[in-house]
């Protein structure tokens, strides 16, 4: 669509995942790189010169101030999320930062109160829920062509191997699965449901390195309905999804990348989507966010900060029975 006002980007944290966003604001229409912060000059110069990025700063601050900013990516590591959201929130950039939110439900409500208090747009970036498959499951299910949904099944698991030192491992980073890669099961379940879970049921391995390695997650919603959900960062899962209603199922191959989601319903021809996109996938999360900018909303529908708390919540929750707090 022409004619959309250019949205300029500011990215905090030259590490891996800001450098796929970066790749993808070139999808993204109306999307401009203007800048990009980092504690590491040299890195962050490098990351400027690879995307042709005009300015450089050194530090969350910096690009807060920046008048030819006009919204914020963090992509920084866990543990300084709502540092870095809190000072842009602060000079009123508006922000669209990595999952999770922050550390724990007490952060990201410090966060959504801020952005609240100063009329500025915030929102997590979980990008799964802007995936055009995901979006067409969400349309299935709304159309009712399930039925009722009873169960969901969802996973996320990869083998990162045994680096103590590393982030995924390291407690003081941020690390283990849930936080990492559970959130995104555990945020789906939300987003299938439309709600939190009454109870939980679950199991963890708390390695060496006093992080949960792997998790299995029973949450009840009411009524029978049910999600069974899990995460590892020490073991290779098939990472699908499956949504159960009274009527078919939706499967969703590879959920947090997917592309292409499969209805099947009893006694009809199964009916296959296929979005054939030519970029990872950020880029529709970045859209998002640029439509909200222009159209003067705080929030977004479909990730909405409000829910980012709720998740986070249902996150604590699963830790305390693990003993395991940040």
């Amino acid at each position: 669509m022409e004619g959309k006002k250019t949205i300029r980007w500011g990215i905090m944290g030259p590490g891996g995942i800001s450098e796929g966003f970066a790749k993808d604001l070139a999808h993204a229409q109306g999307a401009e790189l203007a800048a990009v912060a980092g504690r590491d000059p040299d890195k962050t110069a490098a990351f400027a010169g690879k995307f042709g990025i005009a300015k450089t700063h050194g530090s969350i601050e910096e690009l807060a101030a920046d008048p030819e900013v006009d919204i914020v990516y963090i992509g920084t590591v866990h543990p300084v999320h709502k540092e870095h959201a809190l000072a842009a929130l602060a000079a009123g950039k508006p922000v669209l930062c990595e999952k999770p939110l922050a550390m724990n439900a007490a952060e990201a409500r410090e966060i959504a109160g801020l952005a609240e208090s100063k009329g500025v747009f915030v929102m997590e970036a979980m990008w799964t829920r802007f995936l055009p498959a995901i979006r067409q499951a969400r349309r299935w299910l709304d159309e009712g062509a399930i039925g009722e949904v009873r169960l969901l099944k969802a996973e996320f698991g990869f083998d990162a191997g045994w680096n103590p030192d590393g982030r995924l491992l390291n407690k003081d980073l941020g690390g283990g699965t849930l936080l990492d890669a559970g959130i995104y099961p555990v945020s789906f379940a939300s987003f299938v449901f439309g709600a939190q879970p009454e109870r939980i049921e679950s199991v963890a391995r708390i390695g060496e390195t006093g992080v949960d390695e792997q998790f299995s997650l029973l949450l009840g919603y009411g009524d029978g309905r049910a999600a069974s959900l899990h995460g590892s960062i020490r073991l290779e899962m098939e990472n699908d999804a499956w949504i159960y209603g009274t009527k078919g199922r939706i499967r969703i191959p590879g959920f947090l990348w997917s592309r292409g989601a499969e209805l099947r319903v009893k006694g009809e021809e199964p009916v296959v989507f296929e979005d054939g996109r030519v970029c990872n996938g950020y880029a529709f999360e970045a859209e998002e966010a640029m439509d909200a900018l222009r159209e003067g909303r705080t929030s977004s529908e479909i990730m909405p900060i409000a829910e980012s708390v709720r998740i986070l919540e249902t996150m604590d929750r699963i830790r305390a029975q693990w003993g395991l707090t940040y």
